[in-house]
């Protein structure tokens, strides 16, 4: 797959060290001072989607990324107003369940990509389960076919509500027609059965096909309790739909963007993010023109060493081990020769948030994590917040009740890292004032339950 840019005079692969990989992941990412975005829209394209299973954790991310005078007068009064304006009034930025099966964020431009490249796989997982639950609880029929019928009428029920009055929760369509107020049962006969109406599950299927969107929560911009829409009447301008792209031609996109965003990396690397299989990922390469490289994959003496926590040892794209502490990874061939000013990057800090999307952005995390991975994942493989120094995971965060954002290195980086990292805190907690972060969706951190727990 290795194009012939990838080689040096002397036939060798192109080797990026991980220091390169560090300087972009902070000009990429927005993180170094230097290349902070202007708006949240900027942010979430240079990323290619916010993890939003977490809502506050769009928040706390585009904070983190944008200048610090960013946005239109006011904003700065409230840091809450420049994110809901492109996600609610602009609609610039969508929530979507794409890759893994996750809530993202992403630009518009993105949507039709992630679509087509993972979400239509999530619909057609979700359909078949949909479908067994029925079948399990004796709705819809005795044969697949009624069943299959019954659901599309629940689905087109369901859309009918939405389109009448614009935007409902789940208990409330559950609550306009009988078909949406079945119930089902979920996990039958675990220890986690649960009794559900089928609304929530229609909605779930709804928003993987396109069909309906996330908007506005029940509560605070912290609350995960939405409302939903018809997509069509969320955004006017799309009365069909987002546009179709072939699979095959959005994966190659999706790779495109990702290459771009987080490259170098591996396919294993790759292949866990999209939810891909192999095979896939590596088409998806090969659509791209993709280049071989060595790609360095654990961090040096005194930058973190150890070994990888959350996220394996690393691997080449047939999934072996590359000896030398280096791996073969892969960049587009016009992002060969190190971006401009990956040399000049002034010392950078920054308090990310659980389950951001830098830190859940490869598999294999040994160059930027180091043997931190313990005290910073929850046992599910949940990144939690985490302290950044100069492109590497250095410690993690937490907030106390009375709403103080404590740090704590958790390797010795030096006096300067330790008081950048105060200071991103302290202006955190400002932006933050009375509201309180609790995590969802995964468990706090060991090191975040001991900082939270500590006075």
């Amino acid at each position: 797959m290795a194009g012939a840019g990838g080689t040096t005079a002397r036939g060798a692969r192109r080797r990026v060290p991980v220091g390169e990989r560090r300087a972009r992941l902070g000009l990429r990412h927005r993180l170094a001072a230097g290349a902070r975005a202007g708006d949240p829209v900027a942010v979430a394209r240079s990323l290619v989607a916010l993890h939003g299973t977490d809502p506050s954790s769009v928040y706390v991310g585009c904070w983190a990324r944008m200048a610090h005078d960013a946005g239109p007068p006011g904003a700065a009064a409230d840091p809450v107003a420049a994110v809901e304006r492109a996600l609610y009034e602009e609609r610039s930025l969508l929530r979507m369940l794409a890759m893994r099966r996750t809530v993202f964020v992403t630009p518009l431009e993105y949507a039709p990509v992630l679509q087509a490249a993972c979400s239509r796989a999530v619909a057609e997982r979700e359909r078949r389960t949909t479908l067994k639950y029925l079948a399990a609880d004796g709705i819809g029929g005795r044969t697949e076919a009624s069943r299959a019928r019954w659901l599309r009428e629940a689905e087109e029920a369901a859309l009918r509500v939405l389109e009448e009055r614009g935007a409902a929760s789940a208990a409330e369509l559950a609550a306009a027609d009988p078909l949406l107020g079945t119930t089902i049962v979920q996990s039958r006969g675990k220890p986690y059965e649960a009794r559900q109406n089928i609304a929530s599950r229609i909605v779930l299927l709804l928003a993987a096909e396109g069909r309906a969107v996330r908007g506005r929560p029940r509560g605070s911009w912290t609350s995960h309790q939405y409302q939903w829409s018809a997509l069509r009447s969320w955004l006017p301008e799309l009365p069909d739909g987002l546009p179709e792209i072939p699979v095959e031609e959005a994966r190659a996109a999706l790779a495109r963007a990702w290459l771009g965003s987080f490259g170098p990396g591996t396919a294993a690397d790759l292949q866990w993010w999209t939810g891909w299989t192999k095979a896939q990922t590596l088409r998806a390469l090969a659509a791209v023109g993709a280049v071989e490289v060595e790609v360095e994959v654990t961090a040096g003496a005194g930058s973190g060493a150890g070994g990888s926590a959350a996220g394996g040892s690393a691997a080449d794209a047939s999934g072996g081990i590359v000896t030398g502490g280096a791996a073969t990874g892969f960049l587009l061939p016009e992002d060969l020769d190190p971006p401009e000013g990956v040399d000049q990057v002034e010392p950078w800090a920054a308090l990310l948030p659980g389950l951001d999307s830098t830190p859940m952005g490869w598999r294999d995390r040994d160059w930027y994590l180091g043997p931190h991975g313990p005290r910073l994942f929850d046992t599910a493989g949940n990144v939690g917040p985490t302290v950044w120094w100069n492109g590497r995971i250095v410690g993690g965060w937490a907030q106390r009740a009375s709403g103080e954002i404590v740090v704590r290195l958790l390797e010795d980086a030096g006096a300067d890292a330790l008081a950048a990292a105060e200071t991103e805190a302290e202006r955190l907690s400002a932006r933050l004032g009375p509201v309180r972060l609790s995590p969802r969706t995964r468990g706090r951190t060991w090191l975040e339950q001991e900082l939270a727990a500590s006075s």
